[in-house]
């Protein structure tokens, strides 16, 4: 199968400090792959430079085929890639079903002009997005409380509306930052099998996550990065019994 994402010797300096050395791997479509490392590795570098956010230092993204380097960040969203924070960025004043219909923004094609008229068009587009919205929110569990303010909900509810939000667009790749953490087991749960439902309709997914046990459940493939630099690739059984990765995370004998 052709990959849809292909991260090619993918560096990033920070001052004179290399943050990601040479990193390189493959994300199919339909497929989670997750990147995993101790902290300070390298990981969400790697997410945001795959995400648009920062630029490589060197290296190259290619995603369907196109090379990124030129692809401005506001336009990844048109090309279906979606994406959630480690830190919840949401709008607490605006409705559950507003904070997800943001994500519809790169599908709209009508003007602020003729949305200010409410024109037929207009009114249809916001139409759709409402039903496309309220579809997502059926999916993550949070349908009954479109109408809430998403500052009035608890943490684990936050992090779906999110998915909500990033699948709204419907991507063909999803990136997703730590979306386990400051979830209690069953919101992991619930997490976990959110994103395996979303891989089955085809959506690919690359997470950069802590929960272990999370991963080794969902991961079809994991990469492991330390100090900056990719250290093994593999299945979760693959990964488990890498002596590469058990001196990363665990240190030596000798240590």
């Amino acid at each position: 199968m052709t990959a849809l994402l292909e991260v090619h010797n993918l560096s990033r300096d920070f001052g004179g400090v290399r943050a990601v050395n040479q990193v390189h791997f493959e994300v199919k479509s339909g497929e989670i792959l997750a990147l995993i490392g101790p902290n300070g590795a390298g990981k969400s570098t790697v997410l945001n430079m795959v995400s648009g956010v920062i630029p490589p230092s060197e290296g190259e993204i290619r995603f369907a085929g196109q090379a990124m380097a030129s692809v401005a960040g506001h336009q990844y969203a048109e090309m279906g890639i979606t994406r959630t924070f480690q830190n919840l960025q949401t709008f607490d004043d605006m409705t559950v079903l507003e904070n997800v219909m943001v994500g519809m923004h790169a599908k709209t094609k009508s003007s602020l002009f003729l949305c200010g008229m409410q024109l037929t068009r207009a009114r249809e587009e916001e139409r759709l997005m409402r039903e496309q919205a309220h579809r997502w929110l059926a999916n993550v569990g949070l349908e009954s409380l479109a109408t809430w303010t998403a500052g009035s909900l608890p943490y684990g509810k936050l992090r779906l509306m999110e998915i909500a939000r990033a699948m709204v667009a419907e991507p063909r790749l999803l990136l997703l930052d730590e979306p386990a953490a400051g979830l209690n087991h069953t919101e992991t749960a619930e997490m976990s099998s959110m994103l395996q439902s979303i891989r089955t309709n085809g959506t690919a997914i690359l997470l950069v996550e802590h929960d272990m046990d999370m991963i080794m459940n969902i991961a079809d493939r994991i990469v492991v990065l330390d100090q900056g630099a990719k250290i093994a690739e593999g299945t979760p059984r693959e990964i488990q019994e890498n002596p590469a990765v058990i001196a990363a995370y665990l240190g030596t004998g000798e240590e």
